[in-house]
């Protein structure tokens, strides 16, 4: 739908963790954060330097499990955890249940390369995981070894970084079997300067670098840990990376996000300023086509936003799917980042989708965000209302459900009609109100002179509300024609058994009733129903195919005409109909117009058609008939409860089974449908 259904450059983006968010905009989400190292659980180290568990050893026995190494369990068979969803880093959980799920840390349950489990730490990793610098040199000079690995891989140089522990990693670097060794690999990729930039300890990343440590090292998330120090928010890291060579340019993480990315993202101007300064690149993109200051838009970071700016960012760049900053911004609300971006610049007339047509307003008019709403109105260009292969924001603001948003668009000159948007399967912006249920819309359009259309009869039918249906006609309504025909009949046929609710009402407002008696219609409708529609016309000179479709049914069907159908009208009727012709619909819409003929009350009586509303149990038809053309239609709301009340009655009715069984499926009836 209008700047967010599907098919149409939808852009569902929330922030990260949100469960609404799209490919295009959870970049700054879509990288799960890497944990840290969670706290010592105490134990004791064997002869090996493996703590001892105090559990029972689980069916692999107590040897950990390298996927790596290939090092076999005491049954003799590799186990492996599956590792449990994480949260988008700076997101929530989207599903507590999802992550209940997956099973927790025992002696039996496998391995998780997230959880650190003490049964499956050395001694040494132990020592380096608490900081505790005597133990780990006794252990080193007692020749324990230093590579063991636990269940993520991880060996004591990632755990001494993770603590942030600069003197034993100097322990360790010092005992390292082989220079490649302080560049070691985690099973998620990562090395201990990874985890010492994550840490955010100077110390330890100058040790790291100082003993080898690759500054521009990668995860298998294609993280550096330049990214690790800007995520983390620390500054002093980041800083100290930037001046021993760490690389500013090109995608920080698999999906191309890059540390500029996530410094907008955290607004972290201080950080943003050095890598600007260090020469990262003000429009790099990641693999959606998306820039640190579409980032700053989206998530409403208005200073980064600034600070993009006034390093010449563009603020009319486009991710691939076509989005700008200003549509983005415009639909997440972020009043104080549109009106930054439009001061600097920000084009409100660049499409945003292939369709040409979605632009920043539609996207506000959805969301419900009526300031920005007000500050784009001015400024785009009045093609979208109502030109050819566009979209009118006001489908976008009834799609949303928003009226404040619908009433502005319409007080500031935006047409209630609109255009036909097929692509939507609307004729109007009043068949959205119907599709959408949105039914405390109508006053609003009725206020500002909507053309009410001849299927909206079709939809209050659909929808059962017969007292919207009355107030339709009264006030002018279009009659069903053409095209609109043959979908209106369908609804008829389904609403039937209401018929006394909306019939009587449509044939008074001038409906030709021949129209209505296509043979589907005559085979599926009440006997009731086809007496009555047969009151409103010459029923000796009907056309030839709807005679003897007539003739038919009543041969194949139970259905009994009324006796005087069988004679040619009287005089009186014959000028009935003839008179009603020449009044044309717009006069038969009320009584005012023949009470004011100068004729008889009797045959003013007979050209409203009283007698046959009275003899058929129609009292109501008549009231309608007196009331004012205007003011006293009855409101949207009056008109819903009535209907409600209807509504429920018939299905009292239906439950009673006082309606004939052949009413109640007349598709089924006869096998066919329309």
């Amino acid at each position: 739908m209008p700047a967010g259904g599907e098919g149409s450059g939808e852009r569902a983006r929330r922030a990260p963790g949100s469960a609404a968010a799209t490919s295009a905009s959870v970049r700054a989400g879509s990288r799960a954060s890497t944990s840290g190292a969670p706290a010592a659980v105490a134990g004791a180290a064997d002869e090996g330097g493996r703590v001892r568990c105090e559990e029972p050893p689980g069916p692999c026995g107590n040897l950990s499990v390298s996927l790596t190494s290939g090092v076999v369990g005491a049954a003799g068979s590799l186990t492996a955890r599956l590792k449990p969803p994480r949260c988008p880093a700076g997101g929530v959980c989207r599903c507590a249940e999802e992550r209940a799920c997956w099973p927790r840390s025992s002696s039996n349950a496998g391995m998780d390369f997230t959880e650190a489990y003490s049964d499956r730490c050395s001694a040494v990793g132990l020592a380096a995981r608490e900081g505790n610098v005597k133990v780990l040199r006794k252990l080193i000079k007692q020749g324990y070894s230093i590579d063991v690995p636990d269940n993520r891989g991880w060996v004591p140089i990632h755990e001494a970084a993770a603590r942030g522990s600069s003197e034993c990693l100097r322990l360790l670097v010092r005992a390292a079997p082989s220079d490649d060794y302080v560049n070691s690999k985690t099973f998620e990729g990562m090395s201990a300067l990874h985890l010492a930039a994550r840490c955010g300890s100077v110390e330890s990343i100058r040790v790291l670098l100082e003993a080898g440590a690759d500054p521009s090292d990668v995860t298998t998330e294609r993280t550096t840990p330049l990214f690790l120090a800007v995520e983390n928010g620390n500054t002093d890291a980041v800083t100290f990376l930037l001046q021993h060579g760490a690389n500013v340019q090109g995608p920080h993480s698999l999906s191309g996000w890059n540390s500029l990315h996530q410094a907008a993202l955290q607004e972290c101007t201080e950080i943003m300023r050095m890598l600007l300064e260090k020469g990262a690149g003000k429009e790099c993109q990641d693999d959606f086509g998306i820039t640190p200051l579409f980032v700053a838009a989206q998530y409403g970071k208005l200073e980064s936003l600034q600070l993009l700016i006034s390093h010449g960012a563009d603020v009319n760049c486009q991710a691939k799917d076509r989005a700008t900053p200003l549509l983005i911004a415009a639909q997440e609300g972020h009043l104080e980042c549109v009106r930054l971006l439009l001061a600097n610049g920000a084009d409100p007339n660049l499409y945003c989708n292939e369709d040409n047509w979605q632009l920043p307003i539609h996207a506000a008019a959805e969301m419900g965000h009526d300031k920005i709403l007000e500050l784009l109105i001015p400024v785009t260009d009045r093609i979208c209302d109502k030109g050819k292969g566009k979209v009118s924001p006001v489908y976008s603001a009834v799609y949303g459900g928003n009226k404040e948003c619908l009433e502005t668009l319409l007080r500031e000159g935006y047409s209630p009609d609109a255009q036909e948007c097929l692509s939507f399967d609307c004729r109007s912006p009043m068949c959205m109100v119907f599709q959408k249920k949105y039914f405390y819309f109508i006053d609003t359009f009725l206020k500002y002179g909507i053309t009410l259309l001849g299927i909206n009869l079709g939809y209050c039918l659909y929808h059962e509300k017969f007292a919207l249906f009355q107030r339709f006609l009264k006030l002018g309504c279009l009659l069903p024609s053409g095209d609109q025909l043959w979908d209106f009949l369908s609804y008829t046929i389904q609403a039937q058994e209401a018929y006394k609710q909306w019939l009587p009402y449509l044939l008074l407002a001038g409906f030709d009733p021949v129209n209505l008696m296509h043979r589907l219609w005559i085979l599926s409708v009440g006997d009731n129903a086809l007496n009555f529609t047969l009151e409103f016309t010459n029923w000796k000179r009907l056309p030839p195919a709807v005679e003897q479709d007539l003739s038919e049914y009543k041969e194949t069907f139970t259905w009994t005409p009324k006796s005087h159908f069988t004679s040619i009208p009287p005089l009186s009727h014959l000028c009935r109909l003839e008179i009603r012709a020449i009044l044309r619909s717009e006069r038969l819409r009320s009584d005012r117009f023949i009470r004011e003929l100068p004729l008889p009350a009797c045959l003013q009586d007979y050209l409203l058609y009283l007698d046959v509303l009275r003899v058929n149990g129609i009292p109501e038809a008549e009231d309608y008939l007196g009331q004012r053309e205007e003011g006293a239609a009855p409101s949207t709301e009056d008109a819903e409860r009535r209907d409600t009340c209807a509504t429920g009655t018939r299905r009292s009715e239906r439950e009673a089974g006082s309606e004939p069984a052949a009413w109640r499926s007349p598709w089924a009836r006869h096998g066919m449908s329309p």
